[in-house]
């Protein structure tokens, strides 16, 4: 007797060992799962860029405030004073992009910035046939990643989405971005939070250096 019951208490020893592992797995791949949420992509982020502006509420830009709850293109199309800029980026297909999850960091030049350029500079640029030029000088505004202006430092270079490089320089505690040989241009409103990245308005138009 005692050996027909051997086998079965065996297999039932079997049965109960496999239960338990396989009781075991949901829990530790729910534990991997859990563990694996990056905090950077939630807003505790943007609460930190507020929290390094002391400006909690949002910037004011041409009296509308720039809120951290609006994407890039939405704050800029609140504002007057980069209406030629938000006209270029639609000229150029690229409100999804900018309207994307990022995060970016938008140098944007004001209308008057365009206004200081050659004769004939933005419509040559607005014409369609000179909408890959128009593409790449706007993306040369554009670093991947979400700097305030307390991140950058007197003589970094940033490689741009276009590609090319862009040089920072700070003298009397102004940021300033150019191409590195041409005069830079100046941010006159820093730190304009938005859900998917800063944009620093500028007072002129940078251009990547020829190649």
């Amino acid at each position: 007797m005692k050996k027909h019951f051997a086998p079965l208490l065996a297999a039932l020893a079997t049965s109960l060992m496999l239960a338990s592992c396989g009781n075991d797995k949901p829990a530790t791949t729910e534990t991997e799962t859990t563990s694996t949420v990056n905090p950077a992509d939630s807003l505790a982020a943007l609460a930190g860029d507020s929290a390094r502006m002391a400006k909690p509420e949002g910037v004011m830009v041409d009296g509308v405030a720039m809120t951290a709850d609006k994407d890039i293109v939405d704050n800029a199309m609140a504002a007057k004073s980069v209406s030629t800029l938000v006209a270029a980026v639609k000229q150029a297909d690229l409100v999804e992009t900018l309207k994307g999850a990022g995060p970016f960091t938008v140098f944007a030049p004001t209308n008057a910035a365009f206004d200081k350029r050659p004769k004939g500079f933005l419509a040559g640029l607005m014409d369609p046939a000179s909408k890959e030029n128009l593409k790449g000088l706007l993306t040369y505004h554009v670093i991947p990643g979400r700097l305030v202006a307390a991140d950058f430092k007197d003589g970094q270079e940033f490689t741009t989405v276009n590609g090319e490089k862009l040089h920072i320089s700070i003298k009397d505690g102004k940021v300033m971005v150019g191409n590195g040989k041409d005069a830079p241009a100046t941010v006159q409103i820093p730190d304009v939070i938005s859900s998917n990245g800063v944009t620093h308005v500028i007072d002129g138009v940078v251009l990547p250096l020829a190649k």
